[in-house]
């Protein structure tokens, strides 16, 4: 009987380790500090007047510098940059009623150190038919309602690993592929809004 209650407690202390693990890779370990992160937004498209989120536009890009700017605290191991990635469409309700909206929309994105390596690459694709598909409208439009025709739709979380030595990262676009049913369209020109990015977060272990 001591020899198991022995082999018990060992396994108990085993596990309790294993728990405490905290080395970079995981979003909710233990020893980790996670908070909004310190964004630059050069071309904010606004706040959702359901969600109450802030939306920025990806934009596409050479430079790093020209992207979202997005500062990590310095941390040890490896930090998570977590962030919802959306499509962008812009809303006719006079199309959906003629039945001509529809829209499949392919958006790829990079996050990259400012010396312009590649971190993470990341792809978000989405569908718009009706209003529905939209997740948020964003206030501060012209017209009578007060909303942007420009809204997300859709979105996937990224999370992308943040090494120790990096503490300012790039989000830039990459290029945009449109198939409507009259055909398709790509777009990769400098300057161009290729999606939308919101809720970003970052998970790091303080120096």
């Amino acid at each position: 009987m001591p020899g198991r209650m022995t082999l018990l407690a060992l396994l108990i202390v085993a596990g309790s380790a294993s728990d405490a693990r905290t080395p970079g890779g995981e979003p909710g370990q233990r020893g980790t500090t996670q908070a909004p992160a310190d964004v630059t937004c050069p071309a904010e498209l606004g706040r959702g007047v359901t969600t109450g989120l802030l939306f920025c536009d990806v934009r596409t890009g050479l430079d790093p510098a020209t992207g979202i700017l997005v500062r990590v605290p310095r941390h040890r191991g490896t930090a998570v940059l977590t962030f919802d990635l959306h499509n962008r469409h812009t809303y006719s309700a006079q199309a959906v009623e003629a039945g001509t909206a529809f829209a499949r929309y392919t958006a790829t994105i990079g996050v990259l150190t400012l010396d312009n390596t590649l971190i993470e690459r990341a792809t978000v694709t989405g569908e718009f038919r009706t209003e529905a598909d939209l997740l948020d409208r964003i206030d501060g439009g012209a017209g009578q309602d007060g909303l942007k025709a420009i809204a997300p739709t859709g979105g996937e979380t990224i999370f992308v690993d943040i090494p120790a030595d990096v503490t300012e990262v790039s989000i830039l676009g990459e290029q945009l592929e449109i198939v409507r049913r009259d055909g398709r369209e790509r777009y990769t020109a400098p300057g161009r809004p290729v999606a939308v990015v919101s809720n970003i977060m970052v998970e790091y272990r303080p120096r």
